[in-house]
């Protein structure tokens, strides 16, 4: 495949974030996932520490390149849409660009950055399924931006009974905040029911 380095996410300030909160978090023993790997920056940054880490993509062109370039070990597809098991740590710096129909390009690069018209269009799909696929005691790595609604995440997180901490930050030139959540499972919640 010929790959076209225009229609790929490469590392920006919240690439770096994610980065940082990760390695801070990831244990030598996690089964790691990380969702939307891009470039695969974040992926290689973390096989350093552990070696079962998996990545998923849906661009051709960052799934090659960040197999081809930076050695990550790739499935294609749509978020948890091709993975099977559990993790003990799942990653994603989610597309958190509230985008309106009109602004759309429909290409590749737009899987990385289109949020729909609140922001939150993939990480709505994305916190629905991630439960499934979390170790009882696994955590999720979520990057979100102040454009998306903190209070709007978090209680999307309360409705798959999840707990959400801000872990880390980083306010942009422009007053936009990124954000790091560090998601559990509410096991108080489980034991209730």
């Amino acid at each position: 495949m010929n790959i076209d380095t225009t229609q790929i996410y490469f590392p920006s300030e919240d690439t770096f974030l994610l980065i940082k909160a990760a390695l801070a978090e990831v244990k030598p023993t996690d089964r790691v996932l990380e969702i939307g790997t891009g470039s695969g920056a974040v992926a290689k940054a973390l096989h350093e520490v552990t070696p079962s880490v998996l990545a998923v993509e849906i661009n051709p062109h960052a799934a090659a390149y960040a197999h081809e370039v930076n050695g990550v070990e790739v499935i294609r597809g749509d978020l948890f849409e091709p993975i099977t098991g559990e993790f003990d740590l799942i990653l994603f710096n989610a597309p958190y660009l509230p985008t309106s129909p009109e602004e759309r390009y429909d290409d590749w690069l737009e899987y990385a950055l289109d949020g729909g018209p609140t922001g939150r269009k993939v990480i709505e799909r994305f916190l629905h399924d991630a439960p499934a696929h979390l170790s009882t005691f696994g955590r999720i790595l979520l990057l979100i931006s102040s454009l998306t609604s903190m209070d709007e995440v978090l209680n999307l997180c309360r409705t798959q009974a999840l707990i959400a901490l801000v872990v880390a930050e980083d306010r942009q030139e422009d007053g936009e905040i990124l954000y790091v959540l560090r998601i559990s499972r509410d096991l108080c919640s489980l034991c209730r029911t």
